[in-house]
């Protein structure tokens, strides 16, 4: 079984981790907070977000910082001043809320949800991924997906890796020149995996965290299983910076129970066979 190291104790539920100027930035659901870590554990609240959860980050190419305010169904932008002001409006898209966010290389962002409120127990139905271009202009751009979770773009600009949830696989997508999206297959089944977040390494494999399973999973194109870490808790989210790949874990007891009991969230630690590639 792989060692893993613990870099942080005390999240409620760490959530869409990425890596940013040397340190791991991550959602602190529960909490309200975005924070950012360093090598060495120690960690600073970089910014406070007025919602409850979902909530998740990434960066535009000039340096921005964008976070879905899931519940509301906005995309919001960071200011200079640290003021967040709304970026795209999606409520025109879906009644339910938004999940997870990924920006390509050419500030296209991408932003699924689910067809279903989870949190408040509803019957699963599909959910859709949509687009925002730098221009501001919202669209969706697939559907079809049981229930997306992490998602991931290629180095090059040309692949969206969707994690279905429910369908326990990694979906494709060809990337087109406006940023919409093609040719969605299975890029890798799971067998009995759940993917939740993901991330890509340089030898073109995807890393997967899994909650029910407790483990985080490298596989490639195809679903052929490379490495497996498994860990005391589930995992909801990884990110590679570098070559250590960083697990967000913490005790799950249902959508109902999350944030029962003490913090369980932790940032644990295990060194990788290849660094990071692509986005996020």
């Amino acid at each position: 079984m792989t060692e893993t190291k613990t870099l942080l104790n005390g999240l409620r539920v760490g959530e869409s981790p990425r890596w940013h100027d040397g340190r791991l930035w991550l959602s602190n659901w529960g909490t309200q907070e975005v924070l950012a870590v360093d090598p060495g554990g120690r960690s600073e609240v970089m910014l406070r977000v007025p919602t409850t959860i979902p909530f998740s980050i990434d960066w535009l190419p000039d340096g921005r910082l964008l976070v879905v305010s899931g519940p509301e169904r906005l995309l919001l932008r960071q200011e200079p001043d640290g003021s967040l002001v709304t970026y795209a409006d999606l409520t025109g898209l879906s009644e339910f809320g938004f999940n997870e966010l990924v920006v390509d290389g050419r500030g296209n962002a991408y932003v699924n949800g689910a067809g279903f409120d989870l949190m408040a127990g509803g019957a699963p139905a599909p959910g859709m991924v949509a687009l925002v271009t730098p221009d501001g202009s919202v669209r969706p751009v697939a559907d079809g997906i049981l229930f997306g979770n992490g998602m991931a773009v290629t180095p090059d600009n040309s692949t969206l890796i969707v994690a279905d949830s429910y369908a326990k696989e990694l979906k494709g997508f060809d990337i087109a020149t406006d940023g919409g999206l093609a040719n969605g297959r299975t890029w890798a089944d799971l067998g009995d995996g759940v993917p939740d977040g993901i991330c890509l390494d340089a030898e073109g494999a995807v890393w997967y965290a899994d909650v029910p399973n407790k483990r985080c999973v490298r596989v490639g194109e195809g679903g052929e299983v490379l490495q497996t870490v498994q860990v005391d808790r589930g995992c909801f989210a990884c990110m590679l910076g570098g070559s250590t790949l960083h697990i967000l874990a913490a005790e799950w007891h249902g959508p109902a129970k999350m944030f029962d009991g003490p913090p369980s969230g932790q940032v644990l630690t295990v060194e990788a066979p290849a660094p990071g590639a692509g986005y996020p």
